[in-house]
């Protein structure tokens, strides 16, 4: 984030399966100033969400227990261009997958997530995607 900068209050869809940590990066989320719309820990669900919130960010894991994070953003995807983060302990699937992709990698700290949101809402001027692909995390 640039310093003096604040952060414009987003509506975010959190896409994680695990109650504990959906609770906490919803927390984290919260103290940033931000409102999450919707927490949800399917595929189904959280497409089902997306089309009902519409999100400004969407906050993606990449392995769902019901389902895949990359298949959720690629339904989305379909009805219209929406900021999305993946999240994964792989993010070497992901990049080959989907290489403009912004994804940060588990365990990650908060700086990170700031980072990954400011990235994926307000990217720099320059080509299309050139600052997509970043991996954050570590």
């Amino acid at each position: 984030m640039a310093a003096g900068k604040p952060m414009k209050r987003l509506r975010i869809l959190v896409v994680e399966d695990q109650a504990v940590i959906a609770l906490l990066l919803g927390e984290v989320l919260d103290g940033m100033g931000h409102d999450v719309c919707a927490t949800e820990g399917s595929e189904d669900e959280a497409i089902a969400a997306a089309l009902r919130c519409k999100p400004d960010l969407m906050i993606v894991d990449e392995h769902l227990g019901d389902g895949s994070g990359l298949s959720v953003v690629e339904a989305v995807l379909r009805h219209g261009p929406m900021a999305h983060i993946f999240v994964s302990g792989d993010v070497m699937r992901i990049r080959r997958l989907r290489p403009d992709a912004i994804v940060m990698e588990k365990p990650y700290s908060a700086k990170d997530l700031g980072r990954a949101v400011q990235q994926a809402t307000n990217p720099e001027p320059g080509p299309p995607d050139r600052n997509r692909g970043a991996a954050l995390g570590g």
